[in-house]
């Protein structure tokens, strides 16, 4: 059969199934995201029916669904609120920091993993996935509560934060000298800060740029743009995801309100195509034998992420019921949390490293979602009695 209609016969499958998963889910009051990384086990190496062809052209999907998931929430808020919301934060960001890392790096050096597998894990369990969590806020419509702000700061503090990490766990993991590995930050931190300022500074001629009457040509800029600054950002060793978000921010008022319609069913699609790629990059049978580890690690972050988010919303003046949402908000992790172990493995830090980051990363981007949604009338109980 030709290798065009084979990956149409499994891309068309692969979206045909997630179709009655969402309308499953959807039945049973939940949200989609477990049954999609579910899928992706099943489809994936070691699942029950490996894709032939089209993995490669689903990865390319699942890069598109991360950087849509960030465009259209840097929709919702414009640079000057961003810069505001990380100035009144800063201390949370570095409470979520301290807190998060250690768990992955003190089980890396209990374990005898050395410490540049140390460094690795503290990233595995550091940070939380802005797209789960953007997913989420949306399903459940948090978007417009009062805690929302600081969990977006946090995890933009965490998106920066991972702009100065990614180089620095590069050079360690290729062993590069201290200077070689100075130039390699310095190059990610002058292109985050070039495109903030570019964001504030000039987000009024981007709108004019970007602005039309007519919603194809409107989609096609605002994509455009947001695809062509991702990969500048990827290229620079910044992530294509903190690309994608600023300029979202860099719009604001009815250009970003239209321009959210009409990317909105675009991210869902692709959005979903992620959450089935990363459960493809997860062998099944590789998970039994570090999955009782996995548990206990999920467990301590659950524990340091509920903290965090009580902590910052406590600091913003925001009640009980929206403190527990915060820290709800930001236990699911998933795509940086697997770049971060697909580096440190392909570097030879140790073998056990990867299937523990990825049965951690699925017991957390399953369950952050399931536990939003489960806790919800609890919370809405809190909140009454407040």
């Amino acid at each position: 059969m030709h290798h065009t209609a084979i990956l149409f016969l499994e891309f068309g499958a692969v979206l045909l199934g997630l179709g009655i998963l969402g309308a499953l889910a959807l039945r049973v009051g939940i949200s989609p995201i477990p049954l999609y990384l579910v899928a992706g086990l099943a489809f994936g190496t070691g699942g029950i029916l490996p894709l032939a062809t089209s993995e490669e052209f689903t990865a390319v999907g699942a890069e598109l669904g991360v950087i849509l998931l960030l465009l259209t929430l840097g929709l919702e808020y414009n640079a000057d609120e961003l810069v505001t919301s990380l100035k009144g934060n800063a201390r949370a960001g570095l409470v979520d920091l301290v807190l998060n890392a250690a768990p992955g790096a003190i089980c890396a050096l209990l374990l005898g993993w050395g410490p540049v597998a140390a460094v690795a894990m503290a990233g595995v369990t550091y940070a939380t996935s802005s797209g789960i969590t953007a997913k989420v806020l949306s399903d459940l419509g948090w978007i417009g509560n009062r805690e929302t702000p600081v969990v977006l700061s946090l995890l933009v503090f965490e998106d920066l934060t991972m702009a100065i990490y990614l180089p620095v766990l590069t050079a360690l993991l290729a062993g590069l000298s201290l200077m070689a590995g100075a130039v390699t930050v310095a190059i990610a931190l002058g292109t985050v800060s070039v495109v903030l300022l570019i964001a504030l500074r000039f987000g009024r001629f981007i709108e004019a740029f970007v602005s039309s009457p007519n919603n194809e040509v409107l989609l096609l800029k605002v994509v455009g743009l947001a695809l062509l600054v991702a990969g500048v950002a990827q290229q620079l060793q910044v992530s294509a995801a903190v690309g994608a978000f600023l300029v979202g921010i860099a719009l604001s008022g009815e250009l970003a309100e239209e321009a959210r319609a009409l990317l909105t069913p675009l991210r869902d699609l692709f959005a979903a195509v992620f959450f089935v790629f990363f459960g493809l990059q997860t062998d099944p049978t590789k998970i039994g034998p570090v999955a009782g580890l996995a548990v206990v690690l999920a467990l301590v972050s659950m524990v340091t992420k509920l903290l965090t988010g009580a902590y910052a919303a406590r600091r913003a003046g925001i009640g009980r019921a929206g403190r527990a949402r915060a820290g709800i908000s930001l236990i699911p992790r998933g795509e940086f949390n697997i770049v971060i172990a697909g580096l440190a493995v392909a570097a030879g830090a140790h073998p056990d490293l990867g299937p523990l980051a990825a049965a951690y990363v699925l017991i957390l981007a399953a369950f952050g979602p399931l536990a939003a949604r489960l806790v919800q009338p609890w919370i809405t109980a809190i909140a009454k009695r407040a």
